[in-house]
């Protein structure tokens, strides 16, 4: 097995262990964490593929800015618990 095929299946593999990790993630937190991980190797795949155009969108969009947002909606899910708990 040569250097390159042996990396594309290790990519392949840690791109279906991160979706199932995702999925399958005890919290909301580490469900968000999972996904910004799996956006930034779905990333790296797209630059293997030569679509370094995707790949950058994949980076920025899929993990950068939907990262934050769905971490920010973690945030204020986590809030309005503790405010619902005080009443």
């Amino acid at each position: 097995m040569t250097l390159p095929l042996a990396f594309d299946v290790f990519l392949c593999a840690m791109l279906l262990g991160l979706a199932a990790r995702t999925l399958f993630s005890r919290t909301l937190f580490q469900g968000v964490m999972f996904f910004v991980v799996y956006g930034l190797v779905m990333a790296l795949a797209w630059a293997r593929l030569n679509a370094p155009d995707i790949a950058l969108a994949e980076a920025a969009l899929g993990a950068g800015i939907t990262g934050a947002l769905l971490f920010s909606a973690v945030r204020a899910l986590r809030d309005r618990g503790d405010r619902e708990e005080e009443s």
